[in-house]
C-alpha cells in the first residue's frame, strides 16, 4: 500500500509530503507536517542561513525517540540517524548543487539550498538540522563566514557561555567587528562574523585560533583553547576546529534532535543574558520570528577583513612561543600541526602520535 502524502505548494514548486502524520517528536507530539511547517514559517531566516551553501543533512527518518542512535565516523552501522553530504538519489532536477572537497581529497555534490522548497524537500527526507559549510557554492575554497563556538564543559552551563559571550562581544567592539549571536540548540553558543572571502580554511582556523587565545587572557581559568578534553577542566572551550575544512554547525533556525524540539535561536546581544535555549522550539520560533523577524537579516551588511586575527596569531607564535593547534582525529596529518597525541598519553609513551 503507497504511503499517504500531501502535496505542498512551496513557492514556484509542488514538494511531495510523505506520511505527513508520523510524529517526529514524541515527547512533545510533533509531526513531519509541523516540523516542515516550522521551516516554511522562518523560511526567510534559514535561508540567509543556508543560502548557496553546500550542506550536510542530518537524517533522522525514525523520528527523534528515546534510545535512538546517530552514527559517528567509528559507529556508522546500526544507526537511527545518520549525516548526509552527498545529494540524495532522485532529488528533484531543481534542488541546486556545488562539489565540495574534503580533507581526504575525496570530493562530493552537497545540496546548496537557494530556495524555501529545497529546505522542504531535505526536511520531508526527515533531515532535522541543517550543517552548512562556511563557503558559497561560487567559491568553495575561501569562507565568507568565521564561527565563534562557545561549548560548555563539563562543570559549567549556558550562563557561563553568555558572559564568555559578553568578553567575545568586547574583543569584537575592540576589532570593530559585528558578530551575530545565536544559541546553539543545546548549552552553547554561536558566534558569526562575515568575512571577506579571500583567506583558505587554514587561515580562518588560524584566525579563530586568536580570537580563542585573546578570550583565554582575558578570562584567565574560565575559557580554554585545550583541545584534550583532559586539559579543558570546567571552562568554556573555544572550539577553533570548527573552522576547519568540512566541519560545520548546526544552522541558524535548525531544528535540534532533543525530545522537546528545540532550535538554535538567533538573539540580540541585549538580550542573551537573559534566555534560556529552552525558550526557542518548533512551536515558539514561528511567533517569534513573525514578531521580531530575522535577528540576523544584517548579517551580510559587512564582510570584515581578517587581517588583525591573522596578526594576533602571527603575534602569538612569534612572541609567546604559541604554535598551531591538533586537529580533528579524521584529518590527515596537516601542515604546520604539532604532534596530534593526547598528552597523559604522551608521557607514557614519548614516541606516540595518531
Amino acid at each position: 500500500m503507497a504511503s499517504p502524502f500531501v502535496e505542498l505548494e512551496v513557492g514556484e514548486r509542488l514538494v511531495k509530503l510523505t506520511n505527513p502524520d508520523k510524529v517526529y517528536f514524541p515527547a512533545v507530539g510533533i509531526t513531519k507536517r509541523e516540523m516542515v511547517e516550522y521551516y516554511l514559517a522562518v523560511a526567510d531566516g534559514i535561508l540567509r542561513a543556508l543560502g548557496d551553501r553546500p550542506t550536510t543533512l542530518e537524517r533522522w527518518p525514525g523520528g527523534v525517540f528515546e534510545g535512538a542512535k546517530r552514527a559517528t565516523r567509528a559507529d556508522p552501522r546500526g544507526a537511527d540517524a545518520f549525516y548526509q553530504k552527498r545529494v540524495p538519489k532522485g532529488a528533484p532536477e531543481w534542488v541546486v548543487t556545488a562539489e565540495i572537497a574534503f580533507p581526504s581529497g575525496r570530493t562530493a555534490d552537497e545540496i546548496c539550498p537557494t530556495e524555501p522548497a529545497t529546505v522542504a524537500y531535505c526536511a520531508n527526507l526527515g533531515t532535522i538540522t541543517f550543517h552548512p559549510w562556511p563557503v558559497r557554492r561560487f567559491d568553495v575554497d575561501h569562507p565568507d563566514e568565521l564561527r565563534i563556538d562557545l561549548d560548555p564543559q563539563p562543570g559549567t552551563d549556558f550562563a557561563d557561555a553568555v558572559e564568555v559571550a559578553g568578553c567575545a562581544r568586547e574583543v569584537l567592539a575592540d576589532l570593530g567587528w559585528v558578530g551575530f549571536p545565536k544559541t546553539s540548540g543545546g548549552r552553547g553558543i554561536h558566534i558569526y562574523v562575515r568575512i571577506e572571502p579571500r583567506w583558505t580554511f587554514t587561515d580562518v582556523r588560524h584566525a579563530a585560533i586568536a580570537f580563542g587565545r585573546e578570550l583565554e587572557r582575558r578570562m584567565p581559568g574560565r575559557v580554554t583553547t585545550k583541545w584534550w578534553k583532559e586539559e579543558r577542566g570546567e571552562t568554556i572551550f573555544i572550539d577553533y576546529n570548527q573552522n576547519a575544512r568540512d566541519r560545520t554547525i548546526a544552522s541558524a533556525y535548525s531544528i535540534r534532535p532533543f525530545a522537546h524540539a528545540p532550535v538554535s535561536a538567533p538573539v540580540t546581544w541585549d538580550e542573551l543574558p537573559s534566555v534560556s535555549p529552552a525558550d526557542f522550539t518548533v512551536r515558539t520560533m514561528p511567533a517569534r520570528f513573525a514578531e521580531k523577524g530575522d535577528l540576523h537579516a544584517a548579517i551580510d551588511d559587512v564582510a570584515h577583513d581578517l587581517t588583525p586575527l591573522l596578526e594576533w596569531y602571527e603575534r602569538d607564535e612569534r612572541d609567546h612561543g604559541l604554535t598551531d593547534m591538533p586537529y580533528p582525529p579524521e584529518y590527515p596529518k596537516m601542515a604546520g600541526e604539532p604532534k596530534r597525541v593526547q598528552p597523559s598519553r604522551a608521557k607514557k609513551d614519548p614516541d606516540a602520535e595518531s
